[in-house]
């Protein structure tokens, strides 16, 4: 079983911009119950995931490569709210990987940075542009913005 330990922050100025290249995702969410379904297209590769509920900054998550246009037929038909549009910035830093989003859409003026931890306890040291941690606010879930987007709140 896969296993996601993540942290999650605001991000404050643009020093940030200078340090990686940002590629474009485009997600959407299935409606369920117990667990959170998404289909996403990174570049020309699509994806489907599948993460458990929460408890504390960890839960269980399954992904696999499917076809694109399946993943693209996908968001088209069955998927609720608005598409989750973003760009992700990969930063390299202490031996961490931090990833930035910047939103798009219904989303625009939210930016993001997610980095997956191999403990919940770990110790990490914040680089100068992260804010406030929203780890435990599911109002910044990928998939509560596509319910309840950041420029409706």
């Amino acid at each position: 079983m896969g296993q996601e330990i993540e942290r999650k922050y605001l991000v404050e100025g643009d020093e940030w911009r200078s340090l990686a290249v940002g590629q474009l995702y485009r997600q959407g969410y299935l409606p369920t119950e117990e667990c959170t379904v998404r289909v996403r297209v990174i570049g020309k590769k699509g994806f489907l995931t599948i993460k458990g509920p929460s408890t504390g900054i960890s839960r269980s998550e399954f992904e696999y490569e499917i076809p694109t246009q399946d993943a693209l037929d996908m968001m088209d038909s069955l998927c609720v709210g608005p598409l989750i549009e973003k760009m992700r910035y990969r930063i390299e830093r202490n031996g961490l990987i931090w990833e930035v989003d910047e939103f798009m859409g219904e989303n625009e003026g939210l930016i993001m940075a997610e980095v997956e931890l191999e403990e919940e306890d770990q110790v990490i040291d914040l680089p100068d542009w992260i804010g406030e941690e929203v780890s435990g606010d599911p109002r910044y879930f990928n998939s509560s913005l596509a319910k309840f987007p950041f420029t409706h709140w």
